[in-house]
């Protein structure tokens, strides 16, 4: 992988909160790699709990920071698909025309259930340990989909078959 020294790459991070962890050790991961990750979701680095604001100052805020992201990383881990913000997030990054990439939490197995919104709009998917892929994938290079141990997968999307009439 040829990484690009002192090139920011701004990305939101989704993730389960309880997965707060995972989001750091993957920002560490990425910067031991080269990478220079400007993360605009919200993880344990940028708040202390007060009071819970309301759910439309919640959706604005996620609305501004997924727009100000390149790309949309979800972190896929066995609870991520019940996480009602994860699916608005991911709702929000696909009507931005965010590239939405699925990182597979380290440890998981073959039965990760991915988010609905995941499964409506998501892109490639990789593994815990393919985090070399991810650059090809920033950078718009076609990738194939993984499953949580880095092997090829399915897509997740069927392609509906167009007929074509002369």
């Amino acid at each position: 992988m040829k990484v690009v020294q002192n090139k920011k790459n701004n990305v939101f991070i989704s993730h389960y909160w309880k997965d707060d962890d995972k989001v750091q050790q993957l920002k560490k991961r990425l910067a031991d790699k080269g990478y220079s990750i400007r993360n605009y979701s919200m993880d344990s680095t940028k708040h202390t709990r007060k009071r819970r604001p309301s759910d439309e100052v919640i959706r604005r805020f996620l609305r501004i920071q997924v727009n100000w992201s390149g790309t949309f990383i979800c972190l896929l881990g066995p609870k991520t698909h019940t996480r009602k913000w994860v699916n608005y997030e991911i709702e929000q990054a696909h009507k931005l025309g965010k590239k939405i990439v699925g990182i597979y939490t380290h440890g998981n197995n073959e039965k990760v259930e991915l988010p609905q919104n995941f499964k409506k709009y998501g892109g490639p998917t990789i593994g815990w340990n393919s985090l070399d892929k991810l650059a090809d994938i920033m950078n718009d290079k076609e990738f194939p989909l993984e499953n949580p141990g880095g092997l090829p997968s399915l897509p997740i999307h069927k392609k509906p078959a167009v007929k074509c009439s002369a």
